[in-house]
């Protein structure tokens, strides 16, 4: 039984694996729209429930100037936490499993696929909410 378990965890850690290295940015953009109540990406985005989402990947946590975080977010920020590819796919299957009493009202996505597409849209944009060429 334990054998088996052991092979079902790997698969789960491969699939997930693949599904974040094969995210595809175009799907990501409509996958996404969920988001844009509430953030927004690109050049001029703005802050509005949460914070505009210009190079999340792989940035620190609370790092957007001026957006102010639940107390959660912060307490958890502090620890030096970076938003890695495998934490916002977390973070975007159940926020409230990432940051348990976090402000975050999404209940996330499911399916691994939407959470790689969108990760790879978000993956394009630069601090700057330039698109890297």
């Amino acid at each position: 039984m334990r054998f088996v378990m052991a092979i079902a965890m790997a698969v789960w850690t491969v699939s997930g694996s693949l599904a974040l290295a094969g995210g595809d940015a175009t799907s990501g953009a409509k996958v996404f729209s969920k988001c844009k109540s509430c953030h927004m990406v690109g050049e001029g985005a703005k802050k509005r429930v949460g914070p505009p989402l210009n190079g999340i990947v792989d940035s620190a946590w609370g790092s957007v100037d001026g957006f102010k975080y639940s107390p959660a977010l912060k307490e958890l920020a502090a620890t030096g936490r970076v938003w890695d590819e495998a934490t916002l796919d977390a973070y975007l299957k159940k926020p409230k499993d990432v940051i348990p009493r976090g402000r975050m009202a999404f209940p996330g996505l499911r399916r691994a696929e939407q959470r790689a597409d969108v990760i790879a849209y978000l993956k394009q944009f630069g601090a700057d909410g330039m698109i890297a060429k």
